[in-house]
């Protein structure tokens, strides 16, 4: 062994003592902490270790593991016990899987079914099994091994439906014979003709035993639902805590501030909420069914204020509904899969697909074919509640996939990030290049741009996602470079400029959408992409800019700012200019003086823009001034230490979204 790399603590939820318990998990590594070859070992502070199982997922680009999935037999857990485990670096080989027959040898079975009509439809993975399906294995070794595999629902005649289709992954522990049941029912296909809402029963079975049922579920278009189950018993009920200075130290996450802790009242809130048909197939969890709505809310920022909360306090509660929210996430109608490739439909497969515009827009010169979607079936529903919105789009899945390993987080981040790239006309993000710079919306570029990078960046080596994903985020890092950072004739501010960003009568923009976008630039400069450090440290400048003089900092978070006369004037090319056309107030009242206190009705040193919440404009604000610093911008270090000394903050431990401090 040759020392720690990290350690996780794992706590037992169960209410009795627990041995030979089964823990899979995911873990991210900072770059060259884990060279090729490296493999694990868990030791407890007792000098006990444990065989740990890792299946590589994704490397840095210097070939050293990024991320992975860890699995291990722990041989005890007593009642309400937490225990570390160190994750030892070793170079012991990995030990060969099994084969999923073993599944059938051992008697599993599980199945799930629908009936519309009348009519019932199922599908079983070990009918698949025994059948041949072809299966996909996701882990394999000595500890867990995991299949995946996937049919369309049949009815008892075997014709199979056309758009209803089951995702099972199987995850076989064949120390203890013990399987967790992943079960996904998709009404998902990017291009089967009449797509539509169904209505069924539905039940999953798992050895012999009705696990869920539910009555009259609606199942909307291109949405899919999630349940997880074991076979052989009890399953794994460990509560595995990550280690949350390394896993914001690798860099995978922002720089969330870590003497932020979440409260009591919080935690125990997301308890309280985690009830009802909200949590259940087809609800939306923590997230607002009405993505559109105007106004601060906790799931916006570069991660949701409960994935914040989680990641800051490694609370079960704060889990629970990080995880179940992402479970939920499959409810919006942004699941499009391709049943060529079995896959997310991808932009590099169908350049001119989308979901606005007409038919027409969608025609490919080279196929000669139209690649708009099917409309919605005559005299059926295609109508939901839920609404999605790349400019207030949550960041899903993400994080759970991060410290899970899950297949499903995986594809749920693949599905929000193709969705955010091809929802645009083909024409205006130029076609197969994928360009997120024309959304209408400034935060919706910087959300789509997230999610974007991160999809990207945690896809496996192996998924052919993978290339696509890197292609696009070259082709946004090259244009956003070309139209600002090597522009000689970009504007000054660091501010975006085009359609979407001038909305104030044709002359100013807001700085809080354009803060978004300058925080998704920070993070996926952290995330390593070619370019978007140079975009950076043009970027960056927009929110010192806004903290220095002749600006006055205590308007530094403004709801607009002018950046010309009108539509048709030039940007101003002067900072000068700028205040002169955003006077806080009058003029000639010294900044931050008890005179403008006055005027503008708050304290001194108190900023505009609702300062003590954690959502109001100054809060928003915060990450983009923490990439400032991290960019090493002239001012930036200054411009930080006058924020940090205002006297009025919001109070993070409510809702941490924000709470994002310089490296």
């Amino acid at each position: 062994m040759f020392g720690v790399v990290t350690d996780v603590r794992l706590q037992n939820t169960a209410k009795v003592a627990q041995t030979n318990v089964p823990v899979t998990f995911g873990q991210v590594f900072a770059v060259g902490d884990m060279q090729p070859g490296n493999t694990l070992v868990g030791r407890f502070d007792n000098g006990e270790t444990v065989y740990l199982q890792m299946d590589v997922k994704a490397t840095h680009a210097d070939g050293s593991i990024r991320h992975a999935v860890v699995s291990g037999i722990v041989p005890s857990l007593a009642v309400n016990e937490t225990r570390t485990l160190s994750l030892m670096k070793t170079n012991a080989p990995k030990t060969a899987g099994v084969s999923p027959k073993t599944l059938l040898q051992n008697g599993f079975s599980a199945s799930v079914q629908a009936t519309i009509g009348g009519v019932t439809y199922r599908v079983s993975p070990d009918d698949l099994i025994k059948n041949g399906n072809a299966s996909q294995t996701w882990l394999s070794g000595a500890v867990a091994n995991e299949w995946l595999v996937n049919a369309p629902l049949r009815d008892d005649k075997g014709v199979a439906h056309p758009h209803l289709t089951a995702r099972f992954a199987i995850r076989w522990y064949d120390a203890v014979k013990k399987a967790r049941v992943d079960v996904t029912l998709e009404n998902t296909w990017a291009y089967e003709p009449n797509p539509q809402n169904f209505t069924y029963d539905t039940q999953v079975t798992v050895q012999g035993q009705v696990v869920f049922s539910k009555q009259a579920l609606e199942h909307v278009h291109h949405s899919r639902w999630r349940k997880v189950f074991w076979w052989g018993g009890d399953g794994s009920q460990v509560h595995v805590k990550h280690n949350t200075a390394y896993l914001i130290a690798s860099r995978a996450l922002p720089n969330y501030d870590q003497s932020v802790v979440p409260s009591e009242a919080t935690l125990a809130g997301y308890k309280r909420s985690w009830t009802g048909p909200g949590i259940e197939p087809m609800g939306v969890g923590m997230a607002d069914p009405y993505m559109p709505s105007t106004g601060g809310r906790p799931d916006i920022g570069l991660l949701p204020g409960w994935a914040a909360s989680y990641l800051l306090s490694m609370d079960a509660r704060a889990k629970e509904v990080t995880l179940g929210t992402a479970d939920l996430a499959g409810t919006w109608s942004t699941h499009y899969r391709d049943k060529n490739t079995g896959r997310p439909v991808s932009l590099m497969d169908y350049p001119y697909m989308t979901i606005l515009g007409r038919s027409g827009d969608t025609y490919n010169p080279v196929t000669r074919q139209h690649e708009s979607f099917p409309n919605c079936a005559p005299g059926a529903s295609c109508a939901t509640y839920k609404t999605h919105d790349s400019a207030h789009q949550p960041g899903f899945a993400y994080l759970p996939y991060l410290v899970t390993g899950d297949y499903y987080y995986l594809e749920e981040l693949q599905f929000w990030a193709m969705y955010d790239i091809f929802e645009s006309n083909p024409g205006y993000r130029d076609n197969i290049k994928g360009l997120l710079s024309w959304r209408g919306q400034v935060r919706a570029e910087a959300w789509s741009l997230r999610t974007v990078a991160e999809a990207t960046y945690i896809t496996p080596d192996s998924d052919t996602l993978k290339g696509h994903f890197t292609r696009i985020m070259t082709n946004n890092m090259e244009w956003y470079n070309a139209r600002y950072t090597n522009n000689p004739g970009a504007n000054i501010f660091g501010v975006l400029d085009g359609e979407g960003a001038v909305v104030y009568g044709g002359r100013g923009i807001a700085p809080w959408q354009d803060d978004f976008f300058t925080a998704a630039v920070g993070h996926t400069a952290e995330l390593g992409f070619s370019g978007a450090q140079a975009l950076l440290a043009w970027k960056a400048k927009a929110p010192v800019l806004r903290m220095s003089e002749p600006m006055c900092w205590v308007d530094g978070a403004m709801y607009s700012m002018n950046i010309r006369d009108s539509w048709d004037s030039p940007n101003y090319t002067t900072m000068a200019q700028l205040a002169a056309a955003n006077p806080t107030t009058n003029p000639n009242l010294p900044c931050n003086s008890q005179a403008m206190a006055n005027a503008l009705g708050l304290r001194v040193g108190e900023m505009t823009g609702y300062s003590s919440t954690n959502i109001g404009y100054p809060s928003n604000m915060q990450p983009a001034l923490a990439y400032s610093v991290d960019a090493r911008l002239p001012n930036g270090a200054a411009a930080w230490a006058k924020f940090m000394s205002r006297s009025v903050k919001p109070n993070y431990s409510e809702s941490p979204q924000f709470a994002i401090v310089p490296r």
